[in-house]
C-alpha cells in the first residue's frame, strides 16, 4: 500500500503549512466505480489559511483527468478536473450543525489530529463529477443499424406492442 499523507488539521491551518503531491487514481476506492480506467494520477496542493471570518481553513487545489463513460454513446470520455476549494475546519459535527449553511458559504469539515489528505482529495474529485457525463458530439449507441431495429431496442417498443394487441 502506498504512503497515506495525513495532517493535523488545526495545526496545519494555523501554521499556514503547505503540502503538494501526486496521488494515483487507483487509490480512490469511492471514486473507482465511476471510472472507465483508474490509470493515471491527480495532483493536489494543500495550504493552511484563515477564511474571511478568521477561522482556520484549508485551501485545496486538485487537478487531473478522469476517464469516465459517456452516458450517450457509452464510450470513454476524458473529463478534466481543476478545482479549488476552501474547507473551513470545525472541532465537531455539532459545531457545523449549529451554524446554518448558506449556498455561498465555504464547506465545513471536522478537523482531526490525523486527517487523510487522500480522503480530502477524493471528496473533491467526487464533487467534480458531472451528473451525466457526455461527449459534446456523439450519437447514442444502438443495437441495430436501421430504424426498425433501433425501435425494437427501445424499452417502450414492447409496451407499444402490448397496447396494439389489446385494441
Amino acid at each position: 500500500m502506498s504512503h497515506q499523507p495525513v495532517i493535523d488539521g488545526f495545526e496545519f491551518a494555523t501554521a499556514g503549512a503547505t503540502q503538494e503531491g501526486k496521488l494515483p487514481l487507483a487509490g480512490f476506492p469511492r471514486l473507482k466505480d465511476q471510472l472507465v480506467s483508474d490509470t493515471g494520477d491527480v495532483t493536489y496542493a494543500l495550504r493552511g489559511v484563515r477564511d474571511a471570518r478568521g477561522r482556520p481553513s484549508l485551501h485545496l487545489s486538485v487537478r487531473g483527468t478522469l476517464q469516465l463513460r459517456c452516458q450517450r454513446c457509452l464510450g470513454p470520455l476524458a473529463h478534466d478536473v481543476e478545482t479549488q476549494q476552501v474547507l473551513v475546519l470545525a472541532g465537531s459535527q455539532e459545531e457545523i450543525d449549529a451554524e446554518p449553511a448558506g449556498v455561498e458559504d465555504p464547506d465545513r469539515v471536522v478537523a482531526g489530529k490525523e486527517m487523510s489528505v487522500r480522503d480530502l482529495v477524493e471528496d473533491e474529485l467526487i464533487l467534480a463529477l458531472p451528473y451525466a457525463a457526455r461527449h459534446e458530439d456523439c450519437e447514442p449507441q444502438h443495437e441495430g443499424t436501421d430504424a426498425s431495429e433501433r425501435a425494437m431496442s427501445s424499452p417502450f417498443a414492447g409496451l407499444r406492442g402490448m397496447m396494439q394487441r389489446k385494441h
